[in-house]
């Protein structure tokens, strides 16, 4: 697909990108790039990652910009990465994609925006903008799936390391290893080192890279949550696990004495006078009972129990 970069994304032929006087847009399959990338007169003088990009960069070629854009995987909202690449001079922008991701994005900018100032900035402003869009609303979910854990954790709901975490603490990681690259990205295009882009539009790459990088001081900050809530729960653990061995404890010394008399009258010696005293097994049962007492009587008081 092709784009006149106008008042809005207009869509064009491939030969109406050739004017000079407009910059454009296309999308492109890996395919159709390689068939295609002599046409469009980019001197690019690298080898350009095409099909599933692994990572978000820039590189700087003679007389162009490629780079790519990739979106990891992430457990709690979707389970496949968003990628595409890309190729940029001063006359406009091939997004080249397998997926049909840049497509999407594409044309969501071309219903919903519209500029006074139409250019190559700010139809790539808006696309990085639109491609982490949905970011903020995410963590913010992130941030109430963190607090209903910590709720849980202190209720003592939680038996186990909770898998809803750990699959939470890895989402964050690949967030901030991808808006670390985000960043990169960004300051890459506000350097602007072969004046592709005009003077008085590099804001807006300033802009885009100030928003990522306060995202990524929600990710940092969220990571750091989720360690206190590693050490709650840890603690919250040992509790319970105290509280176990207090009560085997508690029972093993009640036991002790009985388990001593049973053990001493158990010896069946013949000369033991209790053996043949009409009164000794319910003694030794009174016995057996005051010592239990006793001994929960002892443990309340000194509160160990």
């Amino acid at each position: 697909m092709y784009y006149l970069i106008r008042e809005s994304l207009v869509p064009c032929e491939a030969g109406e990108i050739k004017n000079p006087d407009v910059q454009f847009a296309a999308v492109l399959n890996s395919e159709e790039w390689l068939s295609r990338c002599a046409d469009f007169g980019m001197g690019i003088d690298m080898e350009m990652e095409t099909g599933n990009p692994l990572e978000t960069k820039a590189v700087v070629n003679i007389d162009s910009l490629t780079g790519s854009f990739c979106r990891p995987a992430l457990a709690q909202n979707e389970n496949f990465k968003r990628s595409f690449s890309f190729a940029l001079d001063g006359k406009g922008i091939v997004l080249v994609d397998d997926s049909g991701y840049a497509e999407r994005l594409t044309e969501q900018i071309s219903r919903t925006k519209k500029w006074r100032y139409p250019g190559l900035e700010r139809f790539l402003y808006d696309l990085l903008e639109t491609a982490i869009a949905g970011d903020l609303p995410m963590l913010e979910q992130t941030e109430k799936k963190l607090n209903r854990i910590e709720e849980e954790i202190m209720k003592g709901d939680i038996t186990g390391y909770p898998l809803e975490l750990n699959a939470i603490r890895g989402d964050l990681l690949d967030l901030r290893l991808h808006y670390e690259q985000l960043i990169d990205l960004g300051q890459e295009l506000q350097e602007n080192e072969n004046d592709f882009f005009k003077e008085e539009t590099l804001r807006y790459f300033q802009m885009f890279t100030e928003r990522v990088i306060r995202l990524q001081d929600m990710v940092n900050s969220q990571r750091d949550y989720t360690a206190q809530l590693r050490d709650l729960l840890q603690a919250q653990l040992e509790v319970k696990q105290n509280t176990i061995m207090t009560v085997l404890t508690v029972i093993t010394t009640i036991f002790l004495p009985l388990t001593l008399i049973a053990g001493w009258y158990g010896m069946n010696f013949i000369y033991m006078p209790e053996l043949s005293w009409a009164y000794g097994y319910p003694v030794i049962i009174i016995v057996s009972v005051l010592i239990v007492v006793g001994c929960l009587y002892l443990f309340k008081k000194k509160k160990w129990m």
